[in-house]
């Protein structure tokens, strides 16, 4: 058998982990009992794997979450959370993204809303989506270095391109006129064609209030909350449990 040629060529045409799994198979005497069609499926998996994880790795690089360890198998449902396991079973199928829903995550400080939504945008990570983590605060002060030094319009761009984008803490602090018309430019290239994932501390119903300006509160109240999946997490602080616990 031309063991090295092979390998040589598996690698010069990048199949480096299908090289390493047949490299493997030659010192697994039970490997001798397969058909050939089985073991060259164990090799096609063992390049599928590795090149899936490369991509998985890239893409949460890219997204910068803002909490690297969420994922929806890290969830956990007590009572006094009211967190439904089938909604989330269904939101972890990631069909919210592929129809362009959003997702608006509500509740108190620290019961782990941007856990949540970094568990989520994790998830539609591995199912081959672009996602992308912001604070609130983060975002506009971003948005505004960009109009001063002209890099704006390719900032919104890189923006619509994420298929999620989560806007985390948003609500916290008072709105400015040129924050609620950026807002409103993200959303609306989005709107339709991306999913976008909030966290905030006040419920939908005051948020055309936080806003403001009636006209613009309308416009980004409605692509916000139509066809939105909305989650209200109840209970006390993970936070100062976990404190009172260590």
């Amino acid at each position: 058998m031309l063991t090295a040629p092979t390998l040589e060529k598996l690698h010069a045409l990048k199949l480096d982990a299908m090289a390493a799994a047949w490299t493997e198979q030659q010192h697994q005497a039970d490997m001798t009992a397969l058909a050939f069609d089985e073991r060259f499926g164990l090799l096609v998996e063992a390049e599928w794997l590795a090149r899936e994880n490369k991509r998985l790795a890239r893409a949460l690089h890219e997204a910068k979450l803002k909490l690297s360890e969420a994922c929806v198998e890290a969830i956990d449902y007590p009572a006094r959370r009211e967190l439904d396991k089938a909604v989330m079973r269904q939101l972890a199928t990631c069909r919210w993204v592929e129809e362009h829903h959003n997702v608006i995550l509500v509740g108190a400080t620290g019961v782990g809303k941007s856990f949540l939504a970094c568990a989520l945008a994790h998830q539609a990570c591995r199912k081959g989506y672009r996602a992308g983590y912001r604070r609130a605060s983060r975002l506009f002060h971003e948005l505004a270095l960009a109009r001063a030094d002209g890099t704006y319009v390719r900032l919104l761009a890189k923006l619509a391109r994420l298929d999620v984008l989560v806007v985390d803490d948003w609500g916290l602090a008072p709105v400015q006129d040129p924050e609620r018309r950026d807002f409103l430019e993200i959303l609306e290239d989005r709107y339709g064609t991306h999913s976008t994932i909030i966290t905030s501390q006040l419920p939908p119903a005051q948020w055309h209030d936080y806003l403001g300006e009636a006209t613009l509160a309308d416009a980004i109240c409605d692509r916000l909350l139509h066809n939105a999946h909305r989650i209200v997490l109840q209970g006390p602080s993970r936070r100062k449990e976990a404190k009172l616990e260590g």
